[in-house]
């Protein structure tokens, strides 16, 4: 089930620095920028990277690796800006992998300050299918885990979960996996979604391919993204009326609907195969990336960049391999993030300006109308020491400047692929503040994460002062205040005054 094939090998440590391959396609003047590889990884540390970065409450920056590390079956680490990395929890430390294998999502803050995550394979139930596991974590490494997939017969609570979790404003989490479930139409089951409790109570809200023929999809390899209208959303890479992937709607109570169809144009030029999530926008509309499809790259397509209402009436935005020799990129597989500019970035996990054919890949920034400007070219150094082929989101840390994974590369010998790196990339965007929720009811706790937040002297949110703790220098701990509505969260400190990087949504 993972997306890649990996090469095994021992990279070398070290960080190296380069200055971004631009190609221009507005021809505007852009802010200065540059690459910035913080670690390679190494067989004992951890090793290819499949999921992307968060920044927690600390400061510091969370990920995991799929596989590598103490036992080969992959860790959860911490790396600091600078580059040091700590691996914090070696899986497989078990009994026969009782505590899961193979971490392929990026792991999860929760409000209690804890980190949640998935594996995709092992767990209680079997020690080397891809059944995988939820489990919670402290930011120091203390593993627990509170739920093993395959837990009833036939696995009808689903397995393999590929993606993240989500925290709902009710305070439980929901999330994917890519197989099993009630319905075994698809080999080894086409895929649930689920809620669990933070204690580890899970109920299956949805079997895909309870319709006939899978038209409501099947096999999700995607999280998925609350709404500012309090629904789910979330992509399938198959099935559909197309068998092509879909994109759906769901109540956090477990109403399905299927909102969009891809390949519902002709060669598929709307996109197809979707495995990654979904980001809703400022605008309120919701945004995303398909692998293949489009119109470039005929007759599978090389993907697509889109947008899409929450009532279903998708765009097209771009098609991958629009340029010569795929010099653009081709085949996403992770989602969009809008930066503080409002503008979206995103990775290709292959080609870009130096090959056309292989897994090197991009990263790209795109404006809301549609505009595509790549801002780095994988590989662009000897032996791919910059890393190569990215399958994770990016994240924007409250320091402006983007981080994220690489599944191969890194100062390594090439031909044996390199274990994947951690890398930055700085295009000049300022300092800023955000909230570990983007929607609460008022007297919701909330934390804001930022730097230098010492001596704050104020919290609002959307004009309104609220009560608050400042409980270091990266996080304060605050509520959402009565008589506030939707907008910036806004903190003043001696410093200056820095805005939340996305509105935060009041709700009733």
């Amino acid at each position: 089930m993972n997306r890649s094939v990996y090469a095994v090998g021992k990279p070398i440590r070290g960080t190296t620095v380069c200055t971004a391959i631009l190609l221009v396609f507005t021809g505007l003047p852009l802010p200065a920028q540059t690459f910035t590889t913080l670690h390679s990884f190494e067989v004992s540390d951890s090793k290819n990277p499949e999921a992307g970065l968060i920044e927690a409450t600390n400061g510091e920056l969370y990920g995991t690796g799929a596989n590598g590390g103490a036992n080969s079956e992959g860790t959860a680490f911490k790396i600091t800006r600078a580059g040091a990395l700590t691996a914090l929890y070696n899986f497989c430390s078990q009994p026969n992998c009782a505590d899961g294998a193979t971490p392929s999502a990026a792991l999860l803050q929760a409000g209690d300050q804890t980190l949640y995550g998935t594996t995709s394979s092992a767990g209680a139930n079997s020690f080397y299918a891809e059944y995988g596991t939820v489990f919670k974590m402290t930011p120091a490494g203390a593993l627990t885990t509170i739920y093993s997939f395959c837990s009833q017969p036939n696995c009808t609570d689903g397995a393999g979960p590929l993606a993240g979790l989500t925290e709902a404003a009710d305070g439980n989490f929901y999330g994917t996996t890519g197989v099993g479930g009630v319905n075994q139409t698809c080999f080894l089951g086409c895929g649930t979604v689920f809620q669990i409790t933070p204690a580890g109570v899970l109920t299956t809200l949805y079997n895909f391919c309870s319709e006939p023929n899978c038209t409501d999809g099947s096999d999700p390899e995607a999280g998925l993204v609350p709404a500012s209208n309090g629904d789910l959303y979330g992509t399938t890479q198959g099935g559909g009326a197309n068998g092509q992937g879909t994109i759906f709607q769901m109540t956090p109570t477990g109403g399905f609907t299927t909102i969009y169809n891809f390949c519902s144009q002709t060669n598929c030029t709307d996109g197809a195969g979707p495995v990654a999530a979904l980001v809703e926008g400022v605008d309120g509309n919701l945004y995303g990336t398909t692998a293949t499809g489009g119109s470039n790259c005929l007759p599978d397509g090389c993907g697509t960049l889109f947008k899409i209402t929450l009532g279903g009436q998708l765009t097209t935005l771009y098609s991958f391999c629009a340029q010569a020799n795929c010099a653009d990129g081709k085949y996403p597989s992770a989602g969009l993030i809008q930066a503080t500019d409002g503008n979206f970035y995103g990775t290709t996990k292959a080609a870009g300006a130096n090959s056309s054919y292989a897994e090197y890949g991009t990263i790209f920034r795109i404006t809301p109308g549609g505009t595509v400007t790549t801002l780095y070219n994988f590989c662009s150094e000897a032996n791919c020491a910059d890393g190569d082929g990215p399958l994770a989101e990016l994240v924007q840390a409250t320091d402006g400047k983007f981080y994220g994974t690489t599944v191969m590369g890194g100062i390594y010998n090439s031909h044996l692929g390199g274990a994947g790196t951690v890398f930055r990339l700085s295009v000049g965007l300022e300092p800023f503040v955000k909230t570990n929720i983007h929607a609460g009811k008022v007297g919701q706790s909330v934390k804001i994460i930022g730097g230098n937040l010492t001596g704050a002297t104020s919290v609002t949110f959307d004009g309104t002062a609220a009560a608050f703790t400042v409980h270091s220098d990266s996080s304060i701990f605050t509520a959402v205040p009565a008589g506030s509505t939707s907008g910036e969260v806004q903190v003043t400190t001696p410093q200056g005054k820095f805005s939340s990087n996305v509105p935060f949504h009041v709700l009733p």
